[in-house]
């Protein structure tokens, strides 16, 4: 068998033992970190747990109402917190893998946006925390009977606050999916900003799924959405602007 016949299958083995390396490297900086801060998983959820305990009437608490919440509960949230940090070095493996079949413009733009990805997916979280937590604990907590204990289980809060907690994060990142969608050619700012009112629409219905069943839930969420969109559309123009031979 000739030499040349042998090249495409060991370039493959290559490829594929490159992508077990760089997955096994991401795999092992989350559970790095997990066991950094697996110690301190009851500190963590009562952290994440605030916004409602805050607004608990006096007297109430949060339960457990299985065997093993105590433990797994914060074992989760914990698990879930450690993907959250490690998600730059996860990423920055994942682009070690695809930068070489890049090309050299295509990585000046992927940069910024693989950077900014990361930055609004924090952002959205941060904001689900410190702005929504409170305003809609708040309202449910206040308008259920006097006479009705709220004692809220801490898995199903958990996991509540995790479905909010991605849906803002994936939500915020709009602007960069709107950039790509323009950088690609797949469409322009202009068809973008026709469709502003399908947009707007979108964003409720995507609020409205993804949210508690009120309107302060839904309306935190898609503004936000809405606003971010039209920063894409923005940042879109710019990149339209530039000529084809002018690098990004």
């Amino acid at each position: 068998m000739s030499d040349d016949s042998s090249d495409q299958p060991q370039s493959l083995v290559a490829h594929l033992t490159e992508l077990r390396d760089r997955l096994l490297k991401a795999l092992l900086s989350v559970l790095v970190v997990f066991l950094g801060l697996f110690p301190f998983a009851n500190e963590i959820y009562t952290f994440a747990s605030r916004p409602l305990r805050a607004m608990l009437p006096e007297g109430s608490t949060m339960i457990a109402t299985e065997v093993a919440s105590p433990f797994l509960t914060p074992f989760k949230l914990t698990l879930v917190v450690a993907f959250f940090i490690a998600i730059p070095y996860v990423l920055f493996q994942v682009w070690s893998f695809i930068a070489p079949g890049m090309y050299k413009k295509e990585k000046r733009l992927a940069i910024p946006l693989l950077a900014s990805s990361i930055v609004l997916f924090y952002a959205g979280a941060a904001f689900a925390y410190f702005v929504v937590f409170p305003i809609i604990f708040a309202f449910f907590t206040s308008i259920g009977p006097s006479d009705v204990a709220i004692m809220t289980d801490i898995n199903r809060y958990l996991d509540f606050v995790l479905k909010l907690f991605f849906a803002f994060g994936l939500a915020f990142e709009i602007p960069i999916v709107a950039v790509l969608l323009i950088w690609a050619g797949i469409t322009t700012s202009e068809a973008l900003a026709q469709k502003r009112p399908y947009i707007i629409v979108f964003c409720f219905v995507f609020g409205m799924l993804l949210t508690p069943p009120d309107i302060i839930s839904q309306s935190l969420l898609a503004i936000p959405m809405w606003l971010l969109f039209e920063v894409g559309l923005f940042f879109g123009r710019f990149i339209e602007q530039r000529s084809p031979d002018e690098p990004v």
